[in-house]
């Protein structure tokens, strides 16, 4: 693959597009922001239907459709794409272009055929490399170095579409997934207002992805946030900065009423050695089956996350005590 890649700084619009644009989540929110600030006509956004949180269950709007009607934007939440009506809904609109950011459903056939130009994608990988729900979180679990935001021309697989431009970004070595995050919703959205220029312009080139080094992003379950003490540190570390601060790596320790889940959202690797998941000191070094880690911040249920010198506060914890 020869991508294009992206510069910081955003073109201004010669030919504005009719855009609709389709997200859910924060992530989502940046680039729908960007497109209406270059000055593309946002024709509709589409977005997940409310759902309910809080303690009193009530129906909260999704990030992106707070975001689309502060800007004034028709907003629309189907819970399908795949009926007869929805398909004219959305051709109804005569879109030049759809920007798809996690929206988080399918899109059918009806829906990818409908707009003038194309369906884009923004997807927060190198693609091939973690298609799929999750690739920010199984980037960092994985111990990669770096990793990409993409624009996609959208096809009917899973992120198997050509690739338009893809911007490449570093992983430092104690970035977490909330880092990480926010850095690729930012630059993905610059690359998605310059890909939309380029667009404009009949200057957006696709090319096909490789078949070599293709991996699938699954999405986080709960087996996959448990801590294995026995992995090395490194292992470990990977795990606990690459699952914060959503939904959070966890283990078990007994308290005095038996174990509970406490969850680790950050640490450091450090030189050590004991059974694994041993505490080794009083500074929540706790062993693993090569190195240690030390936790820096550790989250009760029922509590806020904590700096471990809080979190000790007035509940000393040392050796023997280990975590399960």
């Amino acid at each position: 693959m020869s991508p294009v890649m992206a510069r910081s700084d955003s073109p201004s619009v010669a030919k504005p597009l009719r855009v609709i644009v389709m997200g859910t989540p924060d992530f989502a929110v940046h680039t729908l922001q960007a497109v209406h600030a270059a000055g593309h006509e946002i024709v509709a956004v589409y977005s997940r239907a409310p759902a309910p949180a809080g303690r009193g269950m009530a129906l909260r709007p999704s990030p992106v459709h707070k975001a689309a009607e502060a800007l004034g934007l028709t907003v629309l939440t189907p819970s399908t794409l795949r009926s007869p009506e929805e398909a004219e809904t959305f051709a109804a609109f005569k879109a030049d272009v759809a920007v798809v950011v996690a929206y988080g459903m399918i899109l059918p056939k009806a829906i990818l055929d409908a707009p003038r130009l194309a369906c884009l994608n923004l997807h927060a990988s190198l693609l091939p490399r973690w298609r799929g729900a999750a690739p920010i979180q199984r980037a960092i679990m994985s111990g990669d170095r770096e990793t990409g935001i993409a624009v996609m021309k959208m096809a009917e697989g899973l992120d198997t579409g050509p690739v338009g431009m893809v911007e490449t970004v570093a992983i430092g070595p104690d970035m977490t997934a909330g880092q990480l995050h926010d850095e690729l919703a930012v630059r993905g959205a610059q690359l998605m207002v310059k890909a939309l220029a380029a667009l404009a312009q009949d200057r957006l080139v696709f090319t096909g992805q490789p078949d070599e080094g293709v991996l699938y992003a699954k999405k986080i379950g709960n087996e996959d946030s448990r801590i294995d003490w026995v992995q090395p540190a490194a292992q470990v570390h990977d795990l606990i900065r690459g699952l914060s601060p959503f939904p959070g790596a966890y283990a078990l320790f007994d308290f005095g009423k038996g174990p509970e889940r406490v969850k680790i959202l950050q640490s450091v690797c450090v030189d050590g050695a004991g059974e694994a998941g041993a505490l080794l000191d009083v500074q929540l070094t706790v062993a693993c089956g090569h190195g240690a880690v030390r936790l820096s911040t550790l989250q009760r249920a029922g509590s806020k996350p904590m700096p471990a010198a809080d979190f000790l506060r007035g509940m000393p914890l040392g050796p023997p005590q280990r975590f399960l």
